[in-house]
């Protein structure tokens, strides 16, 4: 006779954060115009990871999970947060523009989220070259982490938006969540629609070969800043982060006038712009 198991816990264990409805946000976000194909599930170890292993996922699949338990960001870095407190979400393209145009992609799923919390009155900037950060009064700090990866035939956009987090909660103290920041909602579908939607429309852009670098200006909190870039190979280098260039580059000049185009460093605002 085996033993008796515990019960898994119930995703209305906690009525302040409710499981996502997979159902609801097909019907409001999968069709024409919109999106392939959208899976929830409960928990998974990365969205990002799952989606690049599903050799027949369509252009535009989305996979949301309400707990990521090993979810990755840039370095290697894990990003982990209580189950349905955030928004761990992932889309797979098979982009039409050729593969050098790919290195916007960042960019544009980071104007995306962007664009969301402006709708739900959460003003937010970006930090090259992933993160999203609170920039109005209530709680500043990192709200969203972006990570894309590729693949020679096709690329994935992952983001992680802390949505209810508690100060308590946060991993970091330079962290934030849409509820400490004054957000609008805390229900996650909410976010999650306005996400998505708004990522269609800049994808919509970029596809058609409008560039979203002039946006990407308006609201880095990067350009202007004097930083210090800590390089791949362990070196850094400290100067003006001048500005964004065609290719997504970080231009950084530093104190003898020379300008290096950074594709990927580890950056540290030393006084914001």
């Amino acid at each position: 006779m085996s033993e008796p198991t515990e019960p898994s816990p119930s995703p209305w264990s906690d009525l302040d954060r409710p499981p996502l409805r997979a159902g609801a946000l097909r019907t409001a976000l999968v069709g024409p115009g919109g999106w392939s194909r959208l899976d929830v599930v409960a928990s998974t170890g990365s969205t990002n990871a799952d989606l690049l292993a599903d050799a027949g996922a369509p252009d535009g699949a989305v996979l949301v999970a309400d707990h990521q338990a090993a979810g990755r960001g840039r370095l290697g870095r894990t990003w982990t947060a209580p189950p349905r407190s955030s928004l761990a979400v992932s889309v797979l393209l098979r982009p039409t523009p050729a593969p050098e145009r790919w290195s916007l992609l960042p960019l544009v799923t980071g104007l995306a989220v962007v664009d969301a919390l402006d709708a739900l009155g959460v003003q937010a900037g970006l930090k090259w070259p992933n993160d999203v950060l609170v920039t109005g009064p209530d709680r500043p700090g990192k709200v969203c982490g972006v990570l894309c990866e590729a693949r020679p035939d096709r690329v994935v956009l992952g983001a992680g938006i802390n949505v209810s987090l508690r100060a308590d909660e946060l991993p970091v103290e330079t962290a934030t969540s849409l509820v400490l920041a004054g957000s609008g909602s805390r229900d996650r579908d909410t976010v999650l629609r306005r996400y998505l939607r708004a990522l269609r429309l800049r994808l919509d852009d970029w596809e058609a070969g409008r560039s979203p670098l002039a946006d990407y200006r308006a609201v880095s909190s990067t350009i202007g800043a004097q930083v210090r870039a800590q390089l791949p190979d362990g070196t850094s280098l400290e100067g003006e982060a001048l500005d964004v260039d065609d290719d997504g580059r970080l231009v950084v000049r530093t104190s003898d006038g020379a300008r290096t185009s950074l594709t990927a460093a580890d950056v540290v605002h030393l006084r914001p712009r």
